[in-house]
C-alpha cells in the first residue's frame, strides 16, 4: 500500500525586499497586501459595486498616464463589440495589428479602465492596439467574454493578414488570449502571427505549486481563495473548471503561434505560467519564458517609471517585430 505524501510544513519567516531590482520596483514589492482585496462579494449588487469602485479608481489615473506617454484612446465598435483604439503619437511599425484583451480577475476593468495595459504598450513600445471591452460577470458569465474576443478577432481577419496580427493580455487577459485561439481552432480560423501572455490564469481548478508556495508572498493577489476563487466560480457559471475554454492548460495547443510568457518569482501564478510554457514547448510551439526578479502578479506593469517596465515592453516589442509580418 502506497503511503500518502504529506505536505511540507514551513515555519513563519521574514522575506526581505530584494536589492537586486530597481528602487522603483523595490517600493512596489514593499507594498502591503490590501486586506480588502480577497473579501468576496456575496450578492450581485455587491459584485457590481466592487467592479464600479475599482473601475472608477483606475479610470481616474488614465488621463495623466495618456498625457505622460503621448497616447490617444478612441471608442469603437467592432463586430458589435465595444472596443478602444489605443494609439501612440509615434507608431513603431505601421503594419502589425495588436489585439489587446485586458486582465482583471475575469470581472474587473470594464470600459476605459481596461485600457491601461494597452496605453503602456502604445507609449512604451510604440504599438497601436485594439483593446476589447468584453462582457463580464455578474451580468455576462462564460462564454460572453470569449464570444466577444473571438468576434473581434474574426472581424480583424477580414482586413488583416493573420501573420500581421498579434494578441496580448495579462492575467485573465492572458488566459482569454489562449482560449480565443482554442476557439479559433475549433472554428477553423487561422492563427495570429504571435501572442504575448503575462502571468495567465490558465487553470481555475486550484492546481499548481506556486498557488501554495507564493500564497501571501504575492502582494497583489495574496491567495487563490476568497475573491479569486469566487470570481472563477462566478465566471464559470456552473461549468467544469477544467473545461479547456475556461482553463486552457487542458486544451490542445498544437499549431499555436510563437508565444512570449511573463511572470515573476513571487507571482501566485508562476506555476500557471511555467506549466503553460512547458505545454506549448511539448506541442512544438516556439515559446519564450521570462521570469522577473522579486515580482508579484503583473508587477512589470505596476510603475511606468520603473526600468523593468520599460525593459518588459522592449522585450515584447522585439518579439512582435520579429514574428509579425511587415
Amino acid at each position: 500500500m502506497v503511503k500518502p505524501l504529506l505536505p511540507r510544513q514551513v515555519p513563519a519567516r521574514s522575506i526581505p525586499v530584494p536589492d537586486t531590482v530597481s528602487p522603483q520596483l523595490q517600493a512596489v514589492i514593499a507594498r502591503p497586501l490590501d486586506p480588502k482585496f480577497n473579501v468576496a462579494p456575496t450578492t450581485v449588487a455587491e459584485w457590481k459595486a466592487r467592479v464600479e469602485e475599482a473601475a472608477r479608481a483606475t479610470a481616474a489615473t488614465l488621463p495623466r498616464l495618456r498625457e505622460k506617454l503621448g497616447v490617444s484612446v478612441e471608442l469603437a465598435k467592432i463586430a458589435g463589440v465595444n472596443a478602444f483604439i489605443v494609439s501612440p503619437q509615434l507608431i513603431r511599425n505601421q503594419s502589425p495589428v495588436l489585439l489587446h484583451l485586458h486582465g482583471g480577475v475575469r470581472v474587473l476593468n470594464p470600459g476605459e479602465a481596461g485600457t491601461r495595459e494597452a496605453i503602456l504598450m502604445a507609449g512604451l513600445a510604440g504599438f497601436r492596439s485594439i483593446s476589447v471591452d468584453y462582457r463580464m460577470p455578474p451580468d455576462f458569465p462564460f462564454p460572453a467574454a470569449l464570444e466577444d474576443a473571438v468576434a473581434v478577432y474574426r472581424e480583424l481577419l477580414r482586413t488583416t493578414q493573420p501573420k500581421s496580427l498579434g494578441i496580448y493580455g495579462t492575467s485573465a487577459g492572458g488566459s482569454l488570449t489562449l482560449t480565443t485561439l482554442l476557439r479559433a481552432k475549433m472554428e477553423g480560423l487561422p492563427m495570429p502571427g504571435a501572442i504575448a501572455i503575462g502571468t495567465p490564469t490558465v487553470d481555475l481548478s486550484r492546481t499548481g505549486d506556486s498557488l501554495f508556495t507564493n500564497c501571501l508572498v504575492d502582494n497583489v493577489l495574496g491567495t487563490q481563495d476568497g475573491f479569486i476563487r469566487a470570481s472563477a466560480l462566478l465566471y464559470a457559471d456552473g461549468r467544469d473548471l477544467k473545461d479547456p475554454l475556461l482553463s486552457p492548460i487542458y486544451g490542445d495547443v498544437t499549431g499555436f503561434p510563437p508565444t512570449i510568457l511573463t511572470t515573476g518569482t513571487r507571482d501566485l501564478y508562476l506555476s500557471n505560467t511555467v506549466r503553460m510554457h512547458r505545454k506549448l514547448r511539448a506541442a512544438g510551439v516556439e515559446a519564450i519564458l521570462q521570469a522577473w526578479e522579486g515580482q508579484s502578479h503583473a508587477q512589470y506593469l505596476a510603475d511606468v517609471d520603473a526600468p523593468e517596465t520599460k525593459e518588459y515592453h522592449d522585450e515584447v516589442a522585439r518579439f512582435f517585430e520579429h514574428h509579425l509580418a511587415k
